[in-house]
């Protein structure tokens, strides 16, 4: 050990040395276009009309690709929010306190009109480049999507109303975030929530308890006050919530203000805040009505059918947050693997980890495909048919998208090995994530089953989906065969309400991948398509991820979406593949491969 001298001859300190140096560890995934470097979501834009959003698209994935941003995320996260009940003098305020990283996250959110958007410039392509909006900041925070999704959501039900919509609705259009608890027309902008379920029912809201009285002082008879409680109270910070309550004619949907015109406060006493596994920078509390005082809107006796269109919207949500949540494990993954060495050669390069990572890519592209297609379908001009199509097609994709998303979660953590089990990297916190939206808006039962009530409610829904799938018939034997067992085992099924039910995970979970496949065939690169094809439906598919047909082409899976893609393929209309916007999927012919005058390869001998 050195020694130095030491005036007045005191004993010397040992001079600090390095025991090691620090190499072989990742460097920080920031200063990043997040958009730039999803490359199928980019195509996804451009294929369903939305180019016109580009440069904001690559504002967000700048700035939530950023290192300030992502620290933020965190910070939003390990100081959840705190609920004050009473004020020092005793006084009751029922207030929630956010760490300012929360208020830059959903102010950033508000700002590029994640919440509203679609509705307040409902041009073509609106809605398309408002989930990749959304897509791009839950990729990084998920928490405050909360609020964002259910003032989005909220839109069309107000829309039905004129006197609630004349109320609300400008200040939901604003992009200015404003967080104070005042009075709603003094403030710049607004948020919306949601409570629905109670501790007797769940989801089954028509068991809530929940009373509503008329006020005899309205001769219009739509101001009540309710009595009663919710169980997940969801965003209580926010300005208005919509829940349901039993009225004279039935279970009603109202309106219920958190602070009233002339700004005294509205009787919603939050009673805590969840403890949740997940989601920690998103308040979800347990409140109670006590006389508080409540607009109804839509029908009396209708709130189901009222506020249902909400949920569809929400629902729709979930699938976003999901896929959001699969792009960032996957980068993650990937990121990691790319500038990790072990056994003397880079982790992506190892045969094994590639196999991994490009099924990990082949379930994010899929899960993007699907989104941004739903999304589509809610386009104003979509019409009729893109109504039908979406009424089933948003729970079956709700269903098995949020319910891949814990295993893909899970799976990417694996690849960071233990840094990934620790809190210091985003994929622990992404992994408690995940289930939140498989939860929220109808658990996997509920879904599977609301599936089979909207088949027999609605059997055009039903039409419309087959006919989305017949796009690709007779471009790929196997999911040909996949979609002749579907139709056949559902119609046996329909005959027997017990057998229905029984297997109404496995119809949806059926249903889902033959989407799935349909849209990776028409819009992913061949080897992609065929490769989700096999895995998720050959004969010789897995149970984990990693399990890929033979002669799958895993590198090139995993450069598309490591971003190193950036050059147009030679059927594509533009950078990052995808044909051009307006110009739709490519033809196709058997075997699935795409016809020579598309540009693509010449048919492969190992499809199928």
């Amino acid at each position: 050990m050195t020694e130095h001298p030491s005036p007045g001859g005191l004993p010397a300190a040992p001079a600090p040395r390095l025991t090691h140096e620090v190499v072989n560890q990742v460097p920080p995934r920031s200063g990043i276009d997040e958009y730039a470097v999803n490359t199928p979501l980019v195509a996804a834009v451009r294929e369903f009309g939305a180019d016109r959003h580009t440069p904001e698209l690559h504002g967000i994935g700048s700035l939530v690709g950023s290192g300030e941003f992502q620290q933020w995320a965190e910070l939003a996260h390990t100081s959840p929010p705190v609920l004050r009940t009473h004020d020092r003098y005793g006084n009751r305020v029922d207030e929630i306190d956010f760490h300012p990283a929360y208020h830059e996250v959903i102010g950033a959110a508000v700002r590029y009109g994640t919440h509203t958007a679609a509705w307040a410039d409902p041009k073509p392509g609106a809605a398309v480049a408002r989930a990749a909006s959304f897509m791009l900041f839950a990729q990084i925070e998920p928490g405050h999507a909360c609020p964002m999704s259910m003032s989005h959501a909220v839109v069309p039900v107000l829309q039905r109303d004129p006197d609630a919509g004349r109320d609300w609705l400008p200040g939901l259009f604003s992009r200015t975030y404003d967080p104070r608890l005042i009075a709603p027309g003094r403030k710049a902008g607004l948020t919306f929530g949601m409570g629905m379920t109670e501790k007797q029912g769940g989801s089954d809201v028509r068991s809530n308890t929940t009373r509503a009285v008329p006020l005899p002082s309205d001769p219009e008879g739509r101001a009540h006050l309710l009595t009663g409680h919710k169980w997940f109270f969801s965003a209580p910070q926010s300005d208005a919530f919509l829940v349901l309550a039993q009225a004279g004619a039935g279970l009603t949907c109202f309106l219920v203000p958190r602070v009233l015109p002339d700004g005294t406060r509205n009787t919603v006493r939050i009673q805590r805040l969840k403890n949740k596994l997940g989601n920690k920078s998103n308040a979800s509390s347990e409140v109670e009505f006590d006389g508080t005082w409540a607009q109804r809107v839509g029908e009396p006796g209708r709130g189901v059918a009222t506020i249902i269109e909400m949920v569809n919207h929400t629902r729709l949500d979930c699938v976003l947050g999901s896929t959001a949540g699969m792009r960032q494990s996957l980068s993650e993954a990937v990121w990691h693997a790319t500038h990790r060495s072990a056994f003397g050669a880079r982790l992506v390069d190892q045969p094994a980890m590639t196999a991994v990572l490009a099924d990990l890519a082949l379930e994010t592209e899929a899960a993007t495909w699907t989104s941004m297609r739903l999304a589509a379908a809610y386009e104003e001009d979509s019409g009729e048919s893109g109504a039908v199509f979406r009424r089933l097609a948003t729970a079956v994709s709700k269903y098995w998208i949020c319910k891949r998303g814990p295993h893909h979660a899970y799976e990417a953590l694996e690849c960071l090995g233990g840094n990934g089990y620790t809190e210091d990297w985003p994929l622990a916190r992404r992994y408690r994530e995940q289930p939140v939206m498989a939860v929220w808006e109808g658990s996997g039962n509920v879904i599977a089953l609301d599936v089979l009530r909207g088949i027999a409610r609605t059997p055009h829904s039903l039409d419309a989906f087959w006919s989305e799938l017949a796009g690709t018939s007779g471009a790929h034997p196997v999911l040909d065969a996949h979609i002749v067992r579907l139709r056949r085992n559902l119609a046996e099924d329909l005959r027997d309400p017990v057998a229905a039910q029984t297997r109404a995970r496995a119809t949806v979970e059926g249903m889902a991948l033959a989407l799935q496949s349909s849209l990776m065939l028409r819009y992913a690169p061949d080897a992609s398509a065929e490769a989700f094809i096999g895995a998720r439906l050959g004969e010789e598919r897995g149970h984990q991820y990693g399990v890929l047909p033979r002669g799958t082409d895993a590198a090139a899976i995993v450069a598309r979406h490591s971003g190193a893609e950036t050059a147009p393929r030679p059927d594509a209309g533009g950078p990052a593949g995808g044909p051009a916007s307006g110009r739709g999927p490519r033809p196709l012919t058997p075997r699935g491969r795409r016809s020579p005058a598309s540009g693509a390869n010449t048919p492969d001998p190992t499809s199928g």
